[in-house]
């Protein structure tokens, strides 16, 4: 289930920066999750500077590119875990995208089990014994 979205300026990172951006928010994804690679999904969107205003100026008038991300988990997953994730992927796209990491926005999206579909089917269903292990205390 998880992923990632990371919100950028068309124009502000090469291919090989998004291409080490997106493969090792892949992997911390998986890392932090203990999640198997296979499940995570990552993905660059990528804006117009002139559709993007931070701090009241647009980027395509001088204004401070400054990325967000998404990161979506199915609820449930412990407090660390999102810390972790928010952490992870602030140090990354400062790393790989040469940034102020006091620009970087992020957030976390928990959706529940019954609303997240695998296959065609629910998380609740598909995922149900690794949920309530995850649900124990």
């Amino acid at each position: 289930m998880p992923v990632a979205h990371f919100h950028i300026p068309i124009g502000s990172a090469s291919a090989e920066q998004l291409a080490a951006l997106l493969t090792d928010a892949s992997a911390a994804y998986s890392r932090i999750l203990d999640s198997p690679i296979e499940r995570v999904r990552a993905f660059t969107v990528q804006y117009d500077p002139a559709d993007i205003a931070v701090g009241g100026q647009l980027v395509a008038d001088g204004g401070t590119a400054a990325p967000y991300f998404t990161a979506t988990v199915l609820a449930g997953r412990p407090a660390h875990q999102r810390s972790e994730l928010l952490a992870a992927f602030t140090d990354l796209v400062v790393e790989h995208l040469d940034v102020e990491r006091s620009g970087v926005r992020g957030h976390i999206v928990e959706v529940a089990p019954e609303n997240w579909g695998i296959g065609g089917m629910p998380a609740s269903d598909a995922r149900a014994t690794e949920i309530s292990l995850r649900a124990a205390p």
